[in-house]
């Protein structure tokens, strides 16, 4: 039978273990590749919807409309992430992790004015879910 101690030890090591991925900052080449998609995912959907014009004369789109917009939506993005070696899905799973790092992220983004200058211009509304404190839905 384990003393107190012992399994305080064991216990202590395991929260260690398993919650150490939590407080870790981002990798730099991540930061680089989450970044970098953000700023084209978010141009990329403002161009899509500049103006509206994807949704015709003003009006809702109809189910079947808004399926098919949902359907170019997602090619577009899946061409878009696969240059950044990145799937939709590995995006949405992983992105609010990297974007959790605040510091990481303003630190590229401070060696990068061209970037911050793009990233600061995306509008701060969530298009569609996803994104991490910046409020930035993509």
């Amino acid at each position: 039978m384990a003393t107190l101690s012992t399994r305080l030890f064991i216990t202590a090591s395991l929260g260690v273990v398993l919650f150490a991925g939590n407080g870790m900052a981002a990798e730099p080449a991540d930061v680089e590749k989450f970044v970098n998609a953000r700023i084209e995912i978010g141009e990329m959907m403002t161009n899509y919807f500049k103006g509206g014009e994807s949704y015709g004369s003003g009006q809702r789109p109809s189910p079947e409309k808004m399926k098919e917009m949902g359907d170019d939506i997602n090619a577009k993005l899946s061409a878009l992430l696969s240059k950044r070696g990145l799937t939709v899905e590995e995006y949405r799973a992983r992105s609010k992790d990297v974007f959790a790092d605040e510091a990481a992220v303003n630190g590229y983004l401070a060696a990068h004015p061209d970037l911050k200058t793009r990233y600061d211009a995306l509008p701060l509304g969530r298009m569609g879910g996803g994104g991490g404190s910046t409020g930035r839905g993509y």
